[in-house]
């Protein structure tokens, strides 16, 4: 097993593929194990890097800020290369991945930031209303367990078409492309959902940067099935305006990476020799 001693933790880190590093910090409770399929569809062209965030799975280390996430983030592509590399931040890891580009830009000649969950994007009234509802289904899992806080989350994320469980954590659901790795709702995943919503929910709300001066290109992304209306669409539009931009559209929902692999690889790979330089 690939660990990185990083602060106050121990991080699980994968690499598979040949080419350029590209580095896919997952969303939510997903491990370095989540993104499989889509790792599948990328590794010919890539050297994909995939880690178990600080609290989840094989990693160590307990609460951390977006902010400290993404210094984990800084140290395992330190540890790797010293070559800028391709981020794909997903929901939390665009969060993620927004920090780390804002303090280092030398690490990444791209960011994808698809649909952050960061209420500082939104206007003030919006922040607020969301950042109290992020706080209310904490405060649901805490109080009635895990069941009802996963169908808050998928609401709020707009996650439909499959069970509440695999949607937020990016199970089938209905229009989901055939043959994917089952993702059973294990006692590790759930101990990966109590650490994401007890702690990461926290870090969310409290979350805060400026990006004014960001050096780093990023790229505003959105499932095409995510509602427009909701939190995780309304940041990435935010995005896209702040940095004049617009915001490109994937196939699927919030986890269109997880639930539609093969056309979220091929996307990808037609997006990225219009955003590089040329080598």
């Amino acid at each position: 097993m690939t660990m990185l001693r990083v602060h106050d933790a121990d991080l699980h880190y994968q690499t598979r593929g040949t080419g350029p590093y590209l580095l896919i910090s997952q969303s939510g409770e997903g491990d370095a194990d989540r993104s499989v399929d889509l790792v599948d569809h990328l590794a010919d062209a890539h050297t994909v890097i995939t880690y178990d965030r600080r609290g989840l799975s094989r990693s160590t280390g307990t609460a951390a800020s977006v902010r400290q996430h993404a210094d984990d983030a800084h140290r395992l592509l330190a540890h790797l290369t010293d070559q800028p590399v391709i981020m794909l931040g997903l929901s939390l890891g665009a969060s993620i991945g927004l920090h780390l580009a804002m303090r280092h830009p030398e690490q990444l000649s791209l960011l994808i930031a698809h649909e952050p969950v960061s209420p500082w994007l939104l206007p003030a009234a919006e922040r607020d209303r969301h950042r109290a509802e992020l706080a209310e289904i904490r405060d649901l899992y805490l109080e009635a367990g895990l069941e009802p806080a996963i169908k808050e989350v998928a609401r709020v994320l707009g996650i439909t078409g499959g069970p509440a469980g695999g949607g937020a954590g990016g199970g089938a659901g209905s229009g989901a492309e055939p043959g994917l790795t089952p993702q059973p709702m294990t006692a590790q995943r759930q101990a990966n959902f109590d650490h994401f919503i007890r702690h990461d929910f926290t870090a969310v709300i409290d979350d805060d940067l400026d990006l004014t001066g960001c050096r780093t290109r990023i790229l505003p992304a959105a499932g095409l099935t995510t509602p427009p209306a909701v939190f995780d669409r309304r940041c990435a539009d935010e995005l896209a305006a702040l940095l004049g931009t617009e915001v490109a559209m994937l196939p699927g929902g919030h986890n269109g990476n997880l639930t539609h692999p093969r056309a979220y690889a091929a996307r990808l790979r037609d997006l990225l020799p219009e955003l590089l330089p040329a080598p």
